[in-house]
């Protein structure tokens, strides 16, 4: 059963007027009079019009169900990598890589015109036991984490428009995270991983990714500064990510100037794993709630002109990590538990349109 509801459809409608859209099951005359353009567009082809990316966070294990599949390629035009490009993925014993499934989500955008989002390199989670437990000396440390950025990067040269180098570097005070790396390196191991980032593919766009980020205070102020610090040094730093893992209605009321003043920067700006979690189960009234508020990220996305798009994380309830994670929480996404366009499906559209 669709969950759409008639305000939404009529919001579709409003859409038509300024952008060609159509409310489900008509056609669209172009403003300027032109030829109709296609009823119920994608959320690709009404992000293209903005010149956005839309994306979403890619299962391997899921691309083999058809259902899934066909709404990955049909509705995004940027896929990330769930899983399968984390170190503890990809570099399970030292020095031994198994490529195997990050190759399959990179022939997979491919074939169906998308760009790729890689995640992560640098994380102070998912790492593989024999680092995350192994003892190294400092340099011998520095060296494992540049050789294993520069090996990965290197693979997918041309083919991974974007990576998240470091991921996660911060407490929820704005002071640095206590990882491994950091423990031993500093704060130097942050610049050390994007210059190797850099010089193994000079034309891959280059982001600093983390959560709860997304308003103002300690934890951006801390991202803030240690953005500028990196800047100052010449450190090749492309962009910010802001992950987005939000609940309904408490998208932060400063979302729009906390991101605006990164991107004052110089910076690109993406939102990088969106998802709005609610108390379960659901209902029509946080239903709609949820809906207003994706719509709400996606048109503070468009009003940054450095906003470069906006990447869901995971589109289907039933592939969700939040119930995991948060129990008694979900509901999360775009599509429902049968891949059925909840009401935050069509509001997103909408807000991707700039209606």
């Amino acid at each position: 059963m669709s969950l759409r509801s008639g305000a939404l459809v009529a919001s579709a409608a409003v859409a038509t007027l300024a952008f060609g859209l159509a409310a489900p099951g008509q056609a669209a005359e172009h403003p300027t009079g032109g030829a109709a353009v296609k009823a119920n567009p994608t959320l690709r082809e009404v992000a293209d019009r903005t010149g956005r990316f839309v994306g979403t966070a890619i299962s391997d294990g899921r691309l083999g169900d058809a259902a899934y599949a066909n709404i990955a390629k049909s509705e995004f035009s940027s896929v990330t990598a769930e899983n399968a490009m984390k170190w503890g993925s990809v570099e399970p014993n030292r020095g031994q890589f198994n490529w195997a499934a990050a190759d399959r989500l990179v022939s997979f955008a491919q074939s169906n015109n998308q760009k790729v989002y890689g995640h992560t390199l640098v994380w102070h989670s998912q790492m593989p036991n024999w680092l995350a437990n192994g003892s190294f000396s400092n340099s011998e440390l520095r060296t494992i984490m540049t050789n294993h950025v520069t090996t990965q990067v290197s693979r997918y040269k041309g083919k991974v428009q974007r990576w998240d180098v470091v991921n996660e570097a911060f407490n929820e005070d704005g002071t640095l995270r206590q990882s491994k790396f950091q423990q031993q390196l500093g704060e130097s191991y942050i610049a050390d991983a994007f210059r190797a980032a850099r010089a193994a593919d000079p034309n891959a766009k280059l982001f600093i990714n983390d959560y709860n980020t997304e308003g103002t205070g300690a934890k951006s102020n801390g991202l803030y500064n240690l953005v500028q610090r990196l800047k100052s040094q010449g450190v090749p730093i492309d962009g910010v990510g802001f992950q987005s893992h939000l609940i309904v209605n408490q998208v932060p009321s400063t979302m729009k100037a906390n991101l605006q003043r990164f991107a004052d920067l110089g910076l690109e700006i993406v939102v990088s794993e969106l998802d709005i979690r609610m108390a379960t189960p659901a209902d029509s009234t946080k239903l709609q709630q949820q809906a207003a508020n994706y719509k709400t990220v996606a048109q503070t996305c468009l009003a940054i002109s450095r906003c470069a798009g906006i990447t869901v994380w995971g589109f289907g309830d039933r592939d969700s990590w939040v119930p995991g994670t948060f129990p008694g929480q979900g509901a999360a996404n775009l599509y429902d538990n049968n891949y059925q366009p909840k009401p935050a499906y069509t509001a997103f559209r909408d807000g991707l349109a700039g209606s």
